[in-house]
């Protein structure tokens, strides 16, 4: 099995005659994802042409794109100052997955678009993420699918470029994933650590979980104080950030320490008091999985 996404998924992609967007649609098809939909307005009635010769309906609402394809998520590759709106337009539509690869959205945006989606009931995965893939089963986002394969463990992290990081080390190794999730590094996203370790929980395909985050905010200590309590599968860690200096962004907008909270330091001794083994260095993921599996 999988977590989010699997071979059942059917996929709109909101903003899929973009530059971005259209991109990232023929890599998803290449995959084996199911496209059933675009969306851009002004366009509704065209299609996309992807790989293989196939032609991918386009709309001019997410609603009437739903209601012709029984699209159950959708993927949003829209500028800034529209996401929020692409974003409650789905939820608003009954889409259950919306995953807003979108980078920049402002924060105030976020604290509109939150609530609105829980209130729907639907599953918000980002904004400011790499989306995820469930290897041999479904890709919906931008993690490149060559360096997953498939297997027992459950990737979830605040960081793109270090989930896929670990993901090749650990298919290096020969270690395969049952999903793994970019969540976003954002101040405000829809999707927690908390939310994806109880998914993994119950996945009986996950034996084990690797769990990637940075500085900045408590999400971390949380995740961990979730695992003491909650989780039968065995976690293992690794926090970004390690040499940052207090009161510095780095990278991500919700990486920012403030206090003793968010430091790397005050969040590697929490996980390793719950339980979490910790890597030193992303290469140690690999033993520490190993040793757990």
């Amino acid at each position: 099995m999988a977590i989010l996404i699997d071979q059942s998924t059917r996929l709109l992609v909101q903003g899929i005659t973009g530059r971005d967007g259209s991109f990232h649609t023929r890599q998803m098809l290449e995959y084996g994802t199911r496209v059933v939909g675009g969306v851009t307005p002004g366009k509704g009635g065209q299609t996309f042409d992807g790989p293989g010769g196939s032609a991918v309906p386009i709309f001019n609402t997410v609603a009437d794109a739903v209601a012709a394809t029984g699209a159950n998520t959708t993927v949003i590759y829209v500028p800034p100052p529209f996401a929020a709106d692409a974003i409650m337009e789905a939820a608003d539509a009954g889409v259950a997955l919306i995953v807003a690869i979108t980078e920049g959205v402002p924060v105030l945006d976020m604290t509109r678009v939150y609530p609105y989606v829980r209130e729907k009931g639907v599953r918000l995965v980002g904004p400011n993420c790499p989306g995820l893939i469930s290897p041999g089963k479904s890709k919906v986002g931008i993690m490149p699918a060559s360096i997953v394969r498939p297997g027992p463990v459950g990737v979830v992290s605040r960081s793109g470029t270090l989930t896929y990081e670990f993901v090749y080390l650990l298919t290096q190794a020969g270690i395969g994933q049952t999903t793994c999730v970019g969540i976003g590094g954002d101040p405000i996203n829809g999707t927690s650590f908390i939310d994806c370790l109880q998914a993994f929980e119950q996945d009986p395909e996950t034996e084990a979980v690797v769990l990637m985050g940075e500085i900045g905010g408590t999400d971390e200590q949380q995740a961990a104080a979730y695992v003491k309590a909650n989780m039968s599968k065995p976690v293992v860690g690794f926090i970004a950030g390690q040499t940052a200096p207090p009161g510095r962004r780095m990278g991500h907008a919700g990486a920012i320490i403030s206090g003793s909270a968010g430091t790397a330091a005050e969040k590697i001794q929490v996980f390793a008091e719950n339980g979490i083994g910790v890597a030193c260095k992303p290469s140690d993921v690999v033993g520490l999985i190993q040793a757990v599996l």
